[in-house]
């Protein structure tokens, strides 16, 4: 095995499901998004100037396969969900979380990776263009085009509903 590899992909495991884990929004696909881009990063790995942008790396194997996965004619049927309710009245914490899950699964992925790496991940622009192969002026594109979606269905709240959830804008 790639000198270095198994440590990385046994230490950085954890980060990167939760990462695939809230662009998929299901666990199975995040488990088959983390196994695929551990996979891509092993082939790559020699190739790799400094291991240590190797999580940066695995992070963009994991949004450009998500994104290929979601432009495949199969990922465009609707999937059966729970029922949600348009508005929570004076919602929790976790009601205000659960709320969130749901409108941020109806973005597209560029966005919503956007936004996860930005407010969930707590990376700063240039980071975030890193991971998605991306321009700083596209992440505050994507992270802009993205918080107008959510205001146009949550209304202005939006900004109170994503601190709750962890998320500051």
């Amino acid at each position: 095995m790639a000198d270095g590899f198994a440590e990385f992909a046994t230490s950085r495991h954890g980060a990167l499901y939760r990462y695939a884990y809230l662009l998929a929004g299901e666990r199975g696909l995040a488990e088959d998004l983390v196994q695929e881009a551990l996979v891509k990063t092993y082939v790559a790995w020699r190739r790799l100037r400094d291991p240590n942008n190797a999580e940066a790396y695995t992070r963009r194997v994991i949004t450009t396969t998500a994104i290929s996965w979601w432009r495949r004619k199969s990922w465009r049927a609707e999937r059966p969900n729970d029922d949600v309710p348009d508005r929570p009245a004076d919602a929790d914490d976790a009601t205000a979380r659960i709320w969130l899950w749901h409108e941020l699964q109806q973005l597209p992925p560029r966005q919503r990776a956007a936004l996860v790496l930005r407010y969930y991940e707590d990376m700063t622009e240039p980071q975030t263009a890193e991971v998605l192969g991306c321009s700083v002026g596209t992440v505050k594109s994507q992270v802009s085009d993205a918080l107008k979606k959510l205001r146009a269905r949550l209304g202005d709240d939006v900004v109170l509903i994503v601190g709750k959830a962890g998320m500051t804008e």
